[in-house]
């Protein structure tokens, strides 16, 4: 059976951290979707999802074997509809892992084959949030450093 990971998240913006992530996951799946999910928590994006997913797309033009969707249900769901039975998930410190062992728990309810696979975050990458760098870049601080990509 194929081994299909979800990452899911907002990704506003899409991080080194992020790509990190995705990288070591494809040393366990053989295939990873990345998910922009419309967050209700959050109404307005910094980074248009449009710019994004073809941020994210161009960062791994060369592994065939990952897929950027954006998706608007529930978790469980999307990846119930793309045949992913992993959620792969970076955590930085213990409030991550607070807040995603929480959201695997339920995950679990309400898809029984969906499991989350944790990666701790690389150390030179721990320290990174999206929301630190969309604050740097809303005061016009240099952001180049924490993206794989050009913006």
């Amino acid at each position: 059976m194929k081994r299909i990971a979800l990452f899911p998240g907002s990704f506003d913006p899409f991080t080194k951290g992020h790509e990190d992530i995705v990288l070591r996951g494809l040393k366990l799946f053989d295939e990873i979707i990345i998910a922009i999910g419309y967050n209700s928590g959050k109404s307005v994006r910094y980074f248009p999802v449009n710019e994004m997913v073809q941020h994210i797309k161009a960062t791994f033009a060369a592994h065939p074997n990952i897929s950027v969707h954006t998706y608007a249900e529930l978790t469980a769901e999307f990846a119930r509809k793309h045949k992913a039975n992993y959620l792969l998930r970076g955590l930085r410190n213990t409030t991550d892992f607070e807040y995603e062992n929480s959201i695997s728990q339920i995950n679990r309810q309400l898809f029984v084959e969906l499991e989350s696979v944790f990666l701790i975050t690389s150390p030179e990458f721990a320290w990174i949030s999206s929301s630190i760098i969309r604050e740097v870049h809303k005061y016009g601080g240099d952001i180049s450093g924490f993206l794989p990509y050009k913006l």
